[in-house]
């Protein structure tokens, strides 16, 4: 069975991504994700960040530029790598 097409996060987010909230409370949690993801990474490099989580640096860049979403692994990758929480707390989205 083939997977069904999904927008990516930036297209369910007005231009500039991640800057103006989405429409889609979906989109909005991965919006919020990258946000904590960026500060989180708090000016490290791309591939500092990746190889401490153990990830392609290509993977890290398509989720920041909201080009895809991450998987359940990715995110944990993420989170223990940089000792931070990066996921959306229920009370950021609306």
């Amino acid at each position: 069975m083939a997977r069904t097409e999904r927008l990516t996060p930036a297209q369910l987010a007005p231009a500039p991504w991640p800057t103006v909230e989405s429409p889609d409370p979906v989109g909005e949690v991965a919006r919020q994700f990258v946000i904590n993801l960026r500060a989180a990474i708090d000016g490290a490099s791309i591939r500092s960040v990746s190889a401490t989580a153990n990830l392609h640096h290509t993977t890290l860049l398509g989720i920041l530029e909201g080009r895809t979403w991450p998987d359940l692994e990715t995110i944990a990758k993420i989170e223990l790598g940089l000792d931070a929480e990066v996921w959306p707390r229920r009370g950021q989205v609306r």
